[in-house]
């Protein structure tokens, strides 16, 4: 579903869905020419071949209808991007949260009456790999360079009308951890209450490509998806919830851009679940937790349009006077202390952990802990993203079944067997028992039941495979403009791999993040992004609830603590709901109630729609 696109090819003709509406209404009135002599015979070379000119699809016109589903994402490349980026730095001053603290510049305005703003960026671990693999650097070193570009002084700030940048730049790989403790909680509360809650076999949603599939084209799905939100929507849900409460400022005072590996969260950050009316309950138009998205590759060309050479910015952390420290003590260890990151899990290889998040494999590791003696059994189904996962006990017996599907041709097959059954139309004919029909059911293992848990990837190969990572096409020229690889004044040569070797290689970069030896401070001592800041308030000894290397305890004293700071119930914090989209085509205006919902949502949260 992630299309190789960027915002250079908006002129590209997209083909709408066959439902779709929208072309038909933008076509011109075809109106006969003039003519002064009525009676005139018009022959074939007198006609003008008049082309219709190409249709505008906004996101709003998308949301509102279920004919458009895989070219969802094309149409937002143009709401959301790098020029949009640049566009808010240059229209409002930077608010610095020093300033903030002393009080000084809440409520400022600028000579046009416009208010300032805490610019806040968070970046996936997907992208950093794919960075990495293209600069041949590590992936704590692309983050560095990302940190640099986006708040260091001489990236974004080194120019622009403001000289403004980002104040804090976030990495999800912290707010993942929330999402796999809850994700483990939700799946073993789907086993002990299935009529409460979210229904087994519980799906993940992170996936924004596969839930715009599953609300638009099957239903009968959502009652199995998690309501959780992803680290993406968490991470800005925590940013905008603390800083708007720490600072008596609106939501809307705080920007927050999300670096990600594919076009589809730009359709997530665009949910009107997402937004600040979920949690914050303020008077006026809803704000979102993710203002905008932008891929590896538009990463690239923010810097390119600011004349950044991005592999020649400093791979150092940015110092304390650019960055500094979040302004709530407990949650700032949280989110720049990695010294207490989680230790890479090597208990089976990294292909079937998977480069999505981790997800399954978290809450296979949770089962298993619960279990003591408990083992992990995995067979790969009729392809490479297909693979059924096991619990035994230590005596043999099933205990949890779970699988992983990624592709779309992988997950069609997987929503079929979970439609239900439909009911005979034969006079006297009862509806078929069973229900729901059993995913693989009697197959590998000779498990009997559904599955607990499925992880969904719209992307084969996951994560890594989004449409907005740097494609093996465009590394050498990526890697000439930049200047990387110059040795002796000459550019190194190199054979480039085929697609699926570069696959594997940022595969490579994505797992070579260990925090191992994350105490590094840079020439000023001062601690960067992906860096430890020790806790006070760590149990230390305590191991007794760290599963897959991420204390639990820790996250939930830390999810515990958010509520208490912001004043929100965790369950709006922490989760989101789905809801089927229903066509609008065929529908009289007055009908199409949907619509003119969206549409309004899309006029009040601006963002360049």
């Amino acid at each position: 579903m992630s299309a190789i696109l960027s915002a250079d090819d908006l002129n590209d003709f997209i083909n709408p869905g066959v439902a779709c509406i929208k072309p038909v209404e933008t076509l011109p009135q075809q109106q006969p020419e003039l003519s002064s002599n009525p009676y005139e015979v018009t022959t074939e070379e007198k006609v003008s071949a008049n082309t219709a000119p190409p249709a505008q699809i906004s996101l709003t016109d998308c949301l509102a209808c279920s004919g458009c589903v895989t070219s969802a994402e094309a149409v937002l490349v143009s709401l959301q991007s790098h020029s949009e980026v640049l566009a808010t730095l240059d229209q409002y001053q930077e608010l610095r949260s020093t300033a903030l603290e002393a009080g000084t510049t809440v409520g400022e305005q600028d000579e046009e009456g416009r208010e300032g703003k805490i610019f806040v960026a968070s970046v996936s671990p997907q992208t950093r790999a794919s960075l990495a693999a293209t600069y041949n650097v590590s992936e704590r070193e692309a983050g560095y360079m990302i940190s640099q570009l986006l708040s260091g002084p001489y990236g974004l700030r080194s120019g622009g009308q403001q000289g403004s940048g980002f104040q804090w730049v976030i990495d999800t790989n912290v707010m993942r951890e929330v999402s796999l403790v809850a994700a483990a909680e939700e799946a073993q509360q789907a086993i002990n209450a299935p009529n409460e809650g979210v229904k087994k076999p519980v799906l993940t949603s992170a996936c924004p490509g596969w839930i715009c599939y599953a609300e638009k084209t099957h239903p009968h799905i959502l009652p199995h998806l998690s309501k959780l939100k992803s680290p993406q929507a968490l991470t800005g849900t925590l940013l905008k919830s603390v800083l708007a409460k720490k600072f008596g400022i609106r939501p809307e005072q705080v920007w927050h851009m999300a670096v990600m590996p594919c076009f589809d969260k730009k359709l997530e950050a665009s949910r009107r679940e997402l937004t600040s009316h979920t949690w914050h309950g303020q008077d006026g138009d809803a704000v979102r937790d993710v203002d905008c998205v932008i891929t590896a590759r538009e990463l690239l060309m923010l810097a390119e349009s600011r004349n950044i050479s991005f592999p020649c910015l400093p791979r150092t952390p940015v110092s304390k006077q650019y960055a500094p420290a979040f302004p709530e003590p407990t949650i700032n260890r949280f989110l720049f202390g990695r010294g207490q990151r989680q230790k890479r899990r090597r208990e089976v290889a990294d292909d079937e952990i998977g480069t999505s998040g981790g997800y399954l494999y978290h809450v296979l590791k949770t089962q298993q802990a619960q279990n003591p003696g408990s083992s992990i059994r995995i067979q790969r189904g009729r392809n490479a993203d297909v693979s059924e996962y096991s619990v035994f006990s230590a005596d043999g017996q099933p205990l949890f079944r779970a699988a992983r599907y990624y592709g779309f041709r992988n997950i069609q097959n997987l929503v079929r067997r979970l439609k239900p059954a439909k009911a005979s139309r034969m006079p006297g004919a009862a509806r078929k028992p069973g229900g729901a029909r059993k995913p693989n059911a009697g197959g590998a293992g000779g498990i009997e039941g559904d599955y607990a848990y499925v992880e969904v990837m719209a992307c084969p190969g996951g994560c890594t495979n989004g449409g907005g990572q740097i494609k093996v096409g465009d590394v050498a020229t990526l890697r000439q403009v930049g200047g990387t690889g110059i040795e002796n004044g000459s550019i190194e040569q190199e054979m480039l791999p085929a697609q699926r070797e570069w696959l594997a290689k940022v595969d490579e970069a994505y797992w070579s993040a260990e925090p191992d030896d994350l105490d590094e401070a840079d020439e000023d001592g001062n601690v960067g992004m992906g860096d430890a800041e020790r806790s006070d308030d760590s149990e230390s000894g305590k191991e007794d609830d760290v599963v897959d290397g991420i204390d639990r305890r820790r996250v939930k004293r830390l999810t515990e603590h958010w509520s208490s700071v912001t004043g929100v119930e965790l369950e709006k914090l922490l989760c989101t709901t789905y809801l089927a989209v229903e066509s609008e085509v065929g529908k009289s205006k007055g009908e199409s109630s949907e619509m003119e919902k969206v549409s309004a949502l899309a006029v009040a949260a601006g963002g360049g729609w």
